[in-house]
């Protein structure tokens, strides 16, 4: 078993989180009155709604701005947040869905071996910080990608980036310097 071997590894994607502006001042008290499955925060200024299927929490300000949280693909975010607007449509509002972003993905991948944290931060010190008493995992950043790695000791990697893509890619990039720090 080498570095440069072909392994499988398999990504799972948690949490994909987006962001939509709805064109239009909505009236959050009208939303919390009149939706469903809502929760009214006015002590903060937002109203949560949570969809079904797909299963999404989307956080809705007055100003128009949605946030959704919960997806576990890109295309199943843009879906949940188009719902989302339709559902907003409903109750009467003009809703024009524009600037659809996708801002965050968090993904978990784990290896099929333990790692060695202090050796591999050792190998990898400008991008790699590792502080046991803290945290148990190393934590790696790779600015290019804009993704942030969590190692830790059993294998388990969780992944935070932008998209899928630089998730993906991070994972690949990461895969031969933690073999080498292989238990």
């Amino acid at each position: 078993m080498d570095a440069d071997s072909d392994v499988a590894l398999d990504i799972l994607i948690t949490n994909v989180v987006c962001v939509f502006k709805t064109r239009c001042h909505l009236n959050l008290r009208k939303i919390a009155l009149e939706g469903a499955n809502v929760i009214y925060k006015r002590d903060v200024g937002k109203v949560l709604m949570k969809l079904r299927k797909p299963r999404i929490t989307a956080t809705i300000w007055s100003s128009g701005k949605v946030i959704c949280t919960g997806a576990t693909s890109e295309e199943e975010a843009k879906f949940g947040a188009r719902r989302l607007a339709r559902s907003l449509q409903k109750l009467g509002f003009q809703v024009i869905f524009t600037d659809f972003k996708v801002v965050n993905v968090l993904a978990v991948c784990n290896m099929p071996f333990e790692i060695r944290l202090p050796e591999f931060t050792k190998n990898n010190r400008p991008h790699a910080s590792y502080e046991p008493e803290l945290h148990p995992a190393v934590c790696y950043r790779i600015k290019t990608l804009r993704a942030t790695l969590q190692i830790f000791s059993t294998g388990s990697i969780t992944v935070t980036g932008p998209n899928v893509k630089a998730v993906a890619s991070a994972v690949e990039q990461i895969y031969p310097f933690v073999f080498e720090s292989r238990k």
